[in-house]
C-alpha cells in the first residue's frame, strides 16, 4: 500500500495553525513571565544579533539548534533543559517562524512552549531591556 500524501498547503496556512496551538505572548507578558522563571530563547542568526543586539539573559539557540538544545531527553540539551514542563518562550526576529519553532517544541513535549508575538523588534520597540550590538 502506498503512503498517503496530505493536500499541500501554504506557509500562511502552517502558520496559522501553528499560531492555533500557541497561547502567545506580547513582549510585556513575556518579560514579566521570565520574571517568574520562564525560558526566553533567540533563534535569530548572528547577523541580526549583531546588527540589533541581544536581550539580557536570553539564550541564544539558532533555530537548526533548538530541538536538540532544549529536548531534556537528548544528549546534547542545554544544562537549562531539565524538565519537559519548562516554560520556554522562543523568539525571532518579528515573530514568524519562532511560531513554527514554538510548535516543533510542543510536539517534543514541550507542552509550554511558546512564542513572543512581533519577536525581538516588538520586544525592543516596546522598551524593553536590549543589550546593544557589540
Amino acid at each position: 500500500m502506498g503512503a498517503v500524501t496530505a493536500a499541500p498547503r501554504s506557509i500562511d496556512q502552517a502558520l496559522a495553525e501553528a499560531r492555533a496551538r500557541l497561547d502567545r505572548l506580547t513582549p510585556p507578558q513575556a518579560a514579566e513571565a521570565v520574571r517568574q522563571g520562564a525560558l526566553l530563547v533567540d533563534t535569530r542568526y548572528a547577523a541580526l544579533r549583531d546588527r540589533d543586539g541581544t536581550i539580557p539573559g536570553a539564550l541564544v539557540v539558532e533555530r537548526n539548534e533548538l530541538e536538540w538544545r532544549l529536548d531534556p531527553q537528548c544528549d546534547h540539551r542545554l544544562p537549562e533543559a531539565v524538565h519537559h514542563d519548562l516554560r520556554i518562550i522562543v523568539l525571532c526576529n518579528e515573530g514568524y517562524a519562532s511560531s513554527l519553532a514554538a510548535v516543533s517544541l510542543q510536539e517534543l513535549g514541550l507542552h509550554r512552549a511558546t512564542d513572543l508575538e512581533g519577536g525581538f523588534q516588538a520586544w525592543s520597540a516596546a522598551g524593553l531591556p536590549v543589550t546593544p550590538p557589540t
